[in-house]
């Protein structure tokens, strides 16, 4: 179950992925600039690696799965082709259950609350509360991938991640990284503190009804 619904989340930020690329892609290509060379973010060349990553690991699948059986028996490929198995396992496992379609429902709810709840910050503060519907999709991209990072609760990692999106949002639309940066700090510690008092409080209030139920 956990599996399942790891490979699901994966899938659904791929998806959010795919959209922020199509519609914030200056946006995007600007953050990883900022993230990876601070002091040369403004190189003409340094907007080429989301391209040539892109490139990168669409040849490497490619030529993974088309050698396949020979790579099989090198170790750390080998074990490289049973991580790839168990999410194909994973997502077939999805047609196991007994209601697929509400559990696909479900999962994608779930994912939309992640968005409206990173969107909805964006009014808390006067210098985000002109950001688009896209601007917001983009800030649930960046933000999930500072959760990514292996921190307690995404603390910290969180909220450099954010800081640098922000910043790259301020870029994108012609305006200054360093007071989006600043903006983003701030929109990163309203936004994580108000997940952890939500997740706290409704710990709180689910434990006399999971007592209750069982």
């Amino acid at each position: 179950t956990i599996i399942l619904e790891r490979v699901i989340d994966l899938l659904c930020m791929m998806l959010f992925l795919c959209l922020a690329l199509i519609l914030k892609y200056d946006a995007i290509q600007s953050f990883f600039q900022y993230a990876f060379s601070p002091q040369d973010s403004e190189s003409s060349t340094s907007g080429y690696w989301l391209w040539v990553i892109g490139l990168l690991l669409v040849s490497g699948a490619i030529l993974f799965f088309t050698l396949r059986s020979k790579l099989q028996k090198i170790a750390f490929f080998n074990k490289l082709y049973g991580i790839v198995d168990g999410l194909v396992q994973g997502m077939t496992s999805i047609f196991r259950l007994k209601r697929p379609g509400l559990f696909l429902l479900y999962s994608l709810g779930i994912w939309i609350c992640y968005y409206l709840a990173a969107y909805i910050v964006c009014f808390a503060l006067p210098e985000t509360a002109g950001f688009t519907p896209a601007d917001g999709l983009f800030i649930i991209v960046i933000g999930t991938l500072g959760m990514i990072v292996p921190a307690s609760g995404g603390i910290g990692a969180f909220h450099l991640a954010v800081k640098l999106g922000i910043g790259a949002l301020f870029v994108s639309a012609g305006g200054s990284f360093e007071k989006g940066s600043e903006i983003g700090l701030a929109y990163a510690f309203i936004s994580h503190t108000l997940q952890l008092v939500i997740m706290a409080v409704m710990g709180f209030i689910s434990i006399p009804f999971l007592a209750k139920a069982r």
